[in-house]
Parts: structure tokens; C-alpha cells; sequence
């Protein structure tokens, strides 16, 4: 078997619409088996996550999140993905680790604003103007092409360095947050930024940042006001601060997540009222990261 050596130039044949109605359809295989570890030293975390869906494949990928490197002007985040053959678990293909992680991670919020967000959606607020941020803006931008967006950082200059035909920087959260049809937070904050009081009927967030048990984007207001979902339980509920932290004392319950992906299917995973406030968590998880890299691969072959 010829294995793939896919760098950062397939994405010139990528597309998010694609992507999002594969990662659709990777839910409607069977159910991924999947596992993860993590290692941490400090601030440092080291994540290997693997993942096989009868049907579709198996993969592993080996990330390092290293938060202090953006002092160094190096990436936060590094990594190695690895896709095997679902036959005969072969090597396929070696598959350029930022390029899986940036359309996986936007990918993945994607589909959650295509099956909850309001149609009628124009005003986005990013919280956060890292890579995600600006991935996000692209992503979004495919199903709200009439769309306005703001940027949100806390260093303000960091938001204006996105600023564009249809994106301004704005130093005020609360505002932004009273003002906006879709929020979506992408930020490393240990402490939530984004409070439940300044939400209003309709909007919907998609909240990405928070990956670790110690770490908040949101407060308990905006989980007991919203209907909330997951991109995945497995990889959120007791594994991610967003979840794992309101549970534990009380302020939510497991119960109170009403769907997944896997839920996709029967059509739970969606709005029920234009009133709604609706929150989708972001986890990811490997078995999202082999839909992607799966996706990546067909789209290199037939390019």
C-alpha cells in the first residue's frame, strides 16, 4: 500500500461544507471507539488520542499544548496524526497535524451552528483572535455569508490585527456578547469570560477553548439558561472544566446534555424554538479528528 504524505497544500482542495456533512455522516457509522491520555506539567499538557470506526478507519494522534510558546513566537500546539487502513490496519497515510486540527476543530462548531444556530444569524462574536478565531471566521462565513463579525481579545491589539472588510475589534465584551446572534468563544481562559446575564432568546455559542478540567469559558448562568449539547460525550462531560466542574457541584446534571452527534441522527440535535439559547460544547476527540483526516485523504486522492 502507497502511504499518503499529505502537507499543508491539500487545503487548497478542502471545503467546510464538505467537511461538516462528513462529519455528519461519520456519525451515522458505527460507534467510535475511542481513548485518551493526558499528561500534564503545569501548564503543559501532552494528549495522545486515538480512534477506530468499524467502516471507516483507525488513527492516532499525538498532540503537545504548549502555552508558553506563543512567547517564543512557536505554535501552541504540536502534533503528529497518523490514519491506518480499516481492513487491514496498514499505514495510509501521515497527515500534516495542523492541517487536521484546524479544519477538525472548525469543522466540528460548524455543523453544531448549521443544526442550531438561527438561520437568520448576521451579527458573530469571536472571543478570542487566535488561529481558531480566524479559522472560525472562514468557516462561518460559508453558512452566514452576509454576516458581520467582532473580535474580542483581552489585548485589544491582537484583535485589531483581524480586522477586515467585514471584521472590527471591539474592547468590550459585554456589549458584544447583548449584540450578537452567534458567540463563539476560542479562547485558553481558566475563568468564564462570558456571562449567562448579558444572553439573550436565539443565540446560539459554540465553545471551543476549554479543553482541560481546569478550564471555563462560560458561567453556571449561561449553562442553567441554555439548551445545551456536545459535539461528543465521551470526550466532554468528565474530562472538560465546562461540564465536568457545573456537575460536580450541582448546577447542572449529566442529563441536561440533551445530544450529540450520535444524536444527529434522530434529530435531537437541533433547535426547538427560535427562543432558544443554545450551547455546544467543542471537546473533539480522536474519532472527529479520523472523520476529518478520512475526509482530507479522499479529497487529496481525488484532487
Amino acid at each position: 500500500m502507497t502511504v499518503e504524505m499529505i502537507g499543508p497544500e491539500a487545503e487548497a482542495h478542502l471545503d467546510w461544507i464538505t467537511l461538516s456533512e462528513a462529519i455528519e455522516a461519520g456519525h451515522r457509522l458505527p460507534r467510535a471507539e475511542i481513548a485518551d491520555m493526558f499528561l500534564y506539567r503545569g501548564q503543559d499538557t501532552l494528549l495522545n488520542r486515538s480512534a477506530w470506526i468499524d467502516g471507516l478507519g483507525l488513527l492516532v494522534k499525538c498532540a503537545t499544548i504548549f502555552p508558553e510558546n506563543k512567547a517564543l513566537d512557536k505554535p501552541t500546539i504540536n502534533g503528529a496524526v497518523t490514519l491506518y487502513a480499516d481492513r487491514t490496519g496498514e499505514l495510509e497515510a501521515v497527515v500534516d497535524f495542523h492541517l487536521v486540527t484546524k479544519w477538525k476543530t472548525a469543522g466540528d462548531s460548524l455543523l453544531a451552528a448549521r443544526k442550531l444556530a438561527r438561520p437568520d444569524s448576521r451579527a458573530i462574536l469571536i472571543v478570542g483572535a487566535g488561529a481558531v478565531a480566524r479559522s472560525m471566521i472562514s468557516a462561518y462565513s460559508m453558512i452566514f455569508p452576509q454576516a458581520r463579525f467582532t473580535v474580542w481579545s483581552r489585548t485589544i491589539d491582537s484583535a485589531r490585527a483581524m480586522e477586515g472588510e467585514r471584521v472590527t475589534a471591539t474592547d468590550d465584551l459585554e456589549t458584544a456578547v447583548r449584540a450578537a446572534d452567534v458567540i463563539c468563544t476560542c479562547t485558553m481562559s481558566r475563568d468564564p469570560l462570558v456571562k449567562g446575564a448579558w444572553l439573550k432568546p436565539g443565540q446560539h455559542l459554540d465553545l471551543i477553548g476549554a479543553y482541560r478540567p481546569d478550564m471555563r469559558e462560560v458561567d453556571d448562568e449561561a449553562l442553567r439558561r441554555a439548551r445545551i449539547f456536545a459535539d461528543s460525550r465521551a470526550t466532554t462531560i468528565h474530562h472538560i472544566g465546562e461540564f465536568k466542574d457545573p456537575i460536580a457541584r450541582g448546577v447542572i446534571s449529566e442529563g441536561d446534555i440533551v445530544a450529540d452527534y450520535y444524536d444527529l441522527a434522530s434529530g435531537a440535535f437541533r433547535r426547538t424554538s427560535p427562543d432558544d439559547i443554545t450551547i455546544s460544547k467543542n471537546g473533539g476527540g480522536a474519532h472527529l479528528d479520523l472523520m476529518t483526516a478520512s475526509y482530507i485523504l479522499a479529497a487529496w486522492r481525488g484532487r
